[in-house]
């Protein structure tokens, strides 16, 4: 299962059934688990830790340092999940200890081509990250988010769960759930609700979230009156409790 040009660490820890292609390198401190497939010429190495039935194409870098001036060396962390693709030419890096040290990528993501994931951003589950989408230091992105080709997400944003950014978005500020964005800087264009409805939410649901979408945006009201608003429509419709948790953290300012 591993090519003889491959170079795998004796050290490395690969589950039995690991393929690995032609001229890959794989570091000392590297696990990768079952059912894990990884191209030919990737590079994976720090202290990163993959998981299963991941299939990772040809001229990854997986595991790289941080490209972090304060990074020194510290043992810093990569962890991604199960059931990952992870196309051509994506870089993934440690985390730093200036942060919690980790740089995570969840479950059942699908990541096209020349991604970069930066040091210590946290990436949840079902996320799509079209071609060239980039991620700055320290960035969060939630469950189910959609990233559009040519994506930019600023250092310590925040991109909440069910998002979707158009194609060459360009994110200053952090996008809350649901909603819909695209442009230089990003700018609100309503709610993913095509989305929701695949992922199997109720019309009570969708309409209750776009009225909060439409306290936030359409109402006129300021930030801190809209939030009390969605909090109201928040104790009834579980669904719009995410979007009102979301805007009541104040990390970079809200995409308004």
């Amino acid at each position: 299962m591993i090519h003889p040009t491959a170079i795998v660490d004796p050290a490395a820890r690969l589950a039995d059934d690991v393929e690995v292609g032609a001229y890959t390198i794989i570091g000392p401190d590297v696990e990768i688990g079952t059912g894990t497939r990884v191209g030919p010429h990737v590079v994976i190495e720090g202290h990163t830790r993959i998981g299963c039935d991941n299939q990772i194409f040809q001229f990854c870098s997986i595991g790289a340092v941080p490209q972090d001036k304060k990074f020194a060396g510290e043992p810093t962390r990569l962890e991604i999940g199960d059931r990952n693709t992870i196309r051509e030419y994506c870089s993934f890096n440690l985390g730093t200890a200036q942060d919690g040290g980790l740089t995570r990528v969840g479950s059942d993501n699908w990541i096209m081509a020349y991604v970069h994931v930066a040091h210590d951003c946290i990436v949840g589950d079902h996320t799509i990250f079209a071609n060239n989408a980039t991620l700055a230091g320290h960035v969060t992105v939630g469950d189910w988010a959609i990233l559009g080709g040519f994506t930019g997400v600023h250092q310590f944003g925040r991109v909440g769960a069910h998002a979707f950014c158009g194609v060459g978005t360009v994110l200053l500020q952090d996008l809350p759930p649901y909603v819909t964005v695209a442009g230089n800087p990003a700018a609100p264009r309503g709610i993913n609700a095509e989305g929701l409805k695949r992922r199997g939410f109720e019309a009570g649901e969708i309409a209750a979230i776009k009225r909060a979408y439409r306290s936030l945006y359409r109402s006129g009201l300021g930030l801190d009156e809209a939030c009390e608003k969605i909090a109201e429509i928040a104790r009834e419709h579980e669904s719009v409790r995410l979007f009102a948790d979301f805007i009541a953290v104040r990390n970079r300012g809200i995409v308004r």
